[in-house]
């Protein structure tokens, strides 16, 4: 029951497809982006940790031609409504509010003093929405990429992801971490991006054994936090930080945490014992992955889960019934959840070959369980944002 992944190539003759419907002239230029899930490294970034991310096989992909004015007129097949707006500086938030993404990223354009041209555009994706793999990400990243190739100017990786970011920030009011935008914009095949979110470095991390893969799993499933989950955990991180009396997270050790007990409620106390874990989790599993010792790279990624589980708090009954399932399947080395939590999907690392029973398990499973199925597809490591 695994979801096939549309190929790159159907992807971009279908938006060049809806673009000359929709505009009545070819498109001549074609953008892509991923997706991204995390192996591994949750709830860090925020504290200079280190994040394990890949871009996945499924992409937002533009179509687009320059149209001779100031203005963008754009669609997707997302939704019917149409954003039309200036390209001029001085950009503001507008309707439809998915447009948002795309004023922000040439919002950003400008302020690096670089003129956008008008140009008409059709959006189509094969990410799964709600399923927290980063499509506003991928969004952001393929809108400056086509703005990339309507100039004839690239700006470099890095700043393309921390332009994608701003945008996001600024214009979405999400207040996100580097590695969405980072494994979009940085994103190769055969490769995992190891971010090191202190310094904002990538360094690849190579993954390109053809007998593993990796199925993610959409639970399809968003629980609300009353409590400002998102917010309140982090604040834990902050007030964790302060009773240890170090400047960085990174400098901190599980003994230095022990040892600041006391000036901690306990809620405090788990939040930091989980930070801590999961920044040595992180470099133990690129350590790991470097000698080909999947095993052990399982093993930390139940570990991670349980922490997020117990210590963190931000899995949910879906992600828990994903992993337990998925741990007790032949084939299955590791598995967690994968994102913010209370949500979203899971990441399990498995054979190839068995990839396909794996998944109809899960289905199986889960459906018995919540009475509807999962989405579960799978991904090696992709290629990142890109002009096609």
């Amino acid at each position: 029951m695994l979801s096939p992944n549309p190929s790159i190539e159907s992807l971009a003759k279908t938006a060049g497809e809806k673009f000359r419907k929709r505009f009545g002239k070819e498109a001549t230029l074609l953008a892509a982006a991923p997706g991204r899930v995390n192996l591994i490294g949750e709830h860090i970034d925020y504290c200079d940790g280190f994040v394990l991310p890949f871009a996945i096989a499924r992409t937002v992909i533009i179509a687009a031609a320059p149209n001779g004015t100031d203005a963008v007129q754009a669609a997707t097949d997302f939704t019917d409504e149409i954003a039309a707006f200036s390209v001029l500086p001085q950009q503001a938030k507008g309707s439809p509010k998915w447009s948002n993404y795309l004023r922000g990223v040439i919002h950003g354009f400008h302020l690096r003093e670089m003129q956008v041209p008008g140009f008409d555009a059709f959006i189509i994706s094969s990410l799964p929405g709600g399923a927290g793999l980063s499509s506003s990400a991928a969004l952001e990243c393929a809108v400056a990429t086509l703005i990339e190739g309507l100039t004839g100017t690239e700006i470099g990786t890095k700043e393309k992801a921390l332009l994608a970011q701003k945008a996001e920030h600024d214009f979405a009011n999400v207040p996100c971490g580097i590695m969405d935008q980072y494994a979009s914009a940085f994103g190769q095949d055969g490769q995992l991006v190891l971010i090191d979110c202190r310094s904002g470095e990538p360094e690849m991390v190579p993954f390109d054994r053809d007998d593993l893969t990796i199925l993610i799993s959409n639970t399809k499933v968003s629980h609300e936090l009353s409590d400002g989950g998102y917010a309140s955990r982090r604040k834990n991180t902050e007030d964790g930080l302060a009773a240890v009396g170090k400047a960085s997270w990174r400098d901190v050790s599980q003994a230095d945490v022990d040892a600041a007990k006391s000036k901690m409620d306990e809620v405090t106390f788990r939040r930091s014992r989980h930070v801590v874990g999961e920044i040595a989790r992180t470099i133990g599993a690129v350590e790991a992955l470097k000698k080909a010792d999947f095993t052990e790279v399982g093993r930390l990624m139940y570990e991670s889960h349980d922490s997020l589980r117990d210590d963190f708090e931000v899995s949910c009954p879906e992600l828990d019934h994903l992993v337990k399932t998925a741990s007790k399947l032949e084939g299955v080395i590791g598995a967690r959840m994968t994102g913010g939590g209370f949500g979203g999907s899971t990441v399990t690392l498995c054979e190839a070959g068995k990839a396909a029973d794996i998944a109809a398990a899960l289905v199986k499973s889960y459906e018995a369980e919540f009475g509807f199925a999962p989405e579960i597809f799978a991904s090696r490591p992709s290629a990142g944002a890109r002009l096609l």
